[in-house]
């Protein structure tokens, strides 16, 4: 790409399977190295058929998961990636160009730009046919998906605006007093001003501002039910806010290092903190029940994955030869079969001739996911904390980290590194001095000492 230097390394994308046992590492199944840049985002399609990457290169790729060949090169932006959203027709970027883009998933072709923002993109939200987007000229916008045009800005934010969630007008209240300004639904937006917002996206008034946290926002998840936000900050906290009212419900408190990512399940907020480890606290009080330790440096991604394994029990007739130890009480030979991850519990078919009868035992796994600064990504038992498994395979520190749907492989990349290229563009005059690294500026001299590499890496969890 004109103006970019030339990298050394090309980044990989590589498809990996466990090894089995507890702690296990993975041994690799599949090797892209398409990108010519650090890959700085992914995006799986609803349907987990294909992933989406944005690089430091400038592009964007399509991917097939099921044999990791590349689909479509998505050529246009004319800076770095820093965020994609995979949709089932569309995928969309955006970039330190200012720009977004929208583009054909089957045949790679550029279908809109969007412009308007002054400085780099940060993230994007595609949803109910629009688009939500933040920046570093302090607004957020909410655009038109067929027509490319700003429909609402958002300004008001003193600095950098990080992270954003919208709750649709379907999920809000209905009292008459407040229908015409939630018409819209709301959206909430996160800063390094260490404030978040709450605006109408009818209107574009800021309905409600979040103040309480003393550090950068750099991270929030929406509980749409109950509408409630829950934000984490570089003062080492999470906040739970009503963002109706703007009251703040609760603070969670133990983390001792800045809060980076956030997971909403089931009324549990898992938490992942420079401090090294993650936490899982109860979203109704604030209780911390569980801290999952075993990093070597600051868990900057965090993903929750829930799975149903069948354990099948075939008892076979004596002519089937059997080690003496695995026999039954009743003296019919046992063989237990691997588990195996399954959507449903159907009835397991006859294997073998001679069947005498069969047994499943049906289980729910749930695991946790984290990417670590120390390169390696990890899985947890949630209900336990148990260390399941090591993942080994990056040379630096991972940032994104995405389990696919049953018995598919669990994604990670590393982010891009926190120095300036040479030759990459400056921000906009006027706008606020912004960071090389979106995810986590307020602590990038702190916590992303170390470079950063450009691997890709899939992991098989079929058996964890």
């Amino acid at each position: 790409m004109p103006g970019r230097p030339s990298l050394a390394g090309r980044s990989l994308l590589l498809v990996l399977r466990p090894i089995s046992g507890m702690g296990g590492g993975g041994s690799a199944l599949k090797v892209c190295a398409d990108h010519r840049g650090g890959i700085n985002w992914l995006s799986l399609s609803p349907d987990g058929q294909r992933l989406l990457t944005g690089s430091e290169d400038g592009t964007a790729r399509l991917w097939s998961t099921a044999d990791g060949q590349c689909c479509a090169l998505l050529q246009g932006h004319e800076s770095y990636v820093t965020f994609c959203q995979l949709e089932d027709e569309a995928a969309f970027t955006c970039s330190a160009d200012c720009t977004i883009r929208k583009w054909d998933v089957l045949t790679g072709q550029c279908l809109q730009v969007f412009r308007g923002h002054t400085s780099i993109v940060n993230r994007i939200l595609v949803t109910n046919n629009q688009l939500f987007s933040s920046s570093y000229d302090r607004t957020a916008r909410a655009w038109n998906v067929d027509k490319g045009q700003v429909s609402q800005e958002f300004r008001g934010h003193r600095n950098c605006v990080l992270t954003l969630a919208y709750s649709a007008p379907w999920d809000l209240p209905g009292a008459p007093c407040m229908e015409e300004a939630l018409a819209g639904g709301l959206l909430v937006t996160g800063s390094t001003d260490g404030t978040a917002k709450v605006w109408q996206v009818a209107s574009g008034c800021c309905h409600q501002t979040l103040r309480g946290h003393t550090g950068a926002v750099l991270c929030l998840v929406l509980d749409t039910p109950s509408h409630t936000a829950f934000t984490g900050s570089t003062d080492a906290t999470i906040r739970a806010w009503d963002i109706l009212s703007g009251e703040q419900l609760r603070v969670f408190r133990e983390h001792q290092g800045s809060v980076i990512c956030l997971e909403l399940v089931n009324r549990h907020v898992y938490s992942g903190s420079a401090d090294r480890t993650v936490k899982c606290w109860l979203a109704d009080t604030g209780e911390s029940v569980r801290t999952f330790a075993a990093h070597g440096h600051s868990v900057s991604a965090l993903k929750y994955h829930a799975g149903t394994w069948a354990s099948a029990l075939l008892h076979l007739p004596y002519d089937i030869p059997v080690r003496r130890a695995n026999r039954s009480r009743r003296g019919l030979p046992k063989l237990t079969l691997p588990c195996q991850p399954m959507p449903h519990a159907p009835q397991l078919p006859g294997q073998g001739r001679g069947l005498s009868g069969r047994e499943a035992q049906w289980r729910h796994v749930f695991t946790v996911f984290t990417g670590s600064g120390d390169a390696r990504a990890r899985a947890f038992d949630a209900q336990s904390g148990a260390l399941r498994r090591v993942f080994r395979g990056h040379a630096f520190i991972i940032n994104c980290i995405q389990p696919e749907p049953l018995g598919s492989p669990a994604l990670s990349l590393p982010p891009r590194p926190p120095g300036t290229f040479p030759g990459s563009p400056a921000p906009r005059p006027g706008a606020p001095d912004a960071p090389r690294s979106p995810a986590f500026p307020a602590e990038r001299n702190g916590r992303f000492e170390k470079p950063l590499s450009h691997r890709l890496l899939f992991w098989q969890i079929v058996r964890l």
